[in-house]
């Protein structure tokens, strides 16, 4: 009897917490769950993850989850929407206005590159995406509205290149936008095969600057107006 009122407390009180932390500070128990949540889905993929291991590591439970995100097909949905948004708006926080085409597209790469090496739970979640044949991600409309206005960003720096006369018109910024991205996260997907196989660390800060450095320089030369 002793016990089984000690368990009663104890769920009262939990339930108690979770009210006064979600009355405080919702935003930042949703920003929790979600990071701990995409840690999670980029280790174990979606089928893998779990909601109780995900709860464990947050400052919520199991309940606040279902509160906040339904289930765990809304809850993979959100993290994946967050990650795409974590590289958005790191990009429109570029101050390349007063920069020259050359130095803009540059600078843009050298963040893709950058982003992608610091967040590699990025890239493992949208390779678990394409497993997924993107299923996820086409119900979201805030992912599409996104990279609508990462297109825009690319296509605004290519469009001036064009007018300087310092890159061949012709190129779609779609495509643009495409090869930049293969450039930046293949040397984060491959990286662990690709040391193995040549038994060299391209994860080394020298590596990664010699790297980026190259992927500068190639889709430089890709849209340099002489190029063939």
């Amino acid at each position: 009897m002793g016990e089984q009122m000690t368990a009663e407390k104890a769920v009262r009180r939990r339930k108690r917490d979770e009210g006064v932390t979600r009355a405080q500070d919702p935003e930042g128990t949703r920003r929790n769950i979600l990071e701990v949540a995409s840690r999670e889905f980029a280790l174990n993929g979606l089928s893998g993850a779990r909601i109780d291991e995900i709860a464990a590591q947050t400052r919520s439970s199991k309940r606040m989850i279902y509160y906040y995100f339904g289930d765990k097909d809304g809850l993979y949905l959100a993290a994946l929407e967050n990650a795409y948004s974590q590289v958005r708006e790191g990009e429109a926080k570029l101050d390349i206005e007063g920069l020259s085409p050359v130095q803009a597209l540059s600078k843009l790469v050298e963040f893709t590159f950058d982003h992608h090496h610091r967040h590699e739970e990025f890239i493992r979640m949208v390779m678990i995406e394409n497993i997924h044949h993107g299923q996820y991600l086409e119900q979201s409309k805030a992912i599409r509205d996104l990279n609508v206005t990462a297109i825009d960003h690319i296509a605004r720096i290519y469009s001036r290149g064009v007018e300087d006369g310092v890159f061949r018109s012709g190129l779609d910024p779609v495509e643009l936008h495409w090869q930049v991205s293969a450039l930046c996260f293949f040397n984060v997907s491959n990286r662990a095969t690709f040391s193995k196989i040549f038994g060299r660390d391209f994860g080394a800060a020298a590596q990664l600057q010699r790297l980026k450095q190259n992927t500068v320089e190639m889709l430089l030369r890709f849209v340099a107006k002489d190029a063939p």
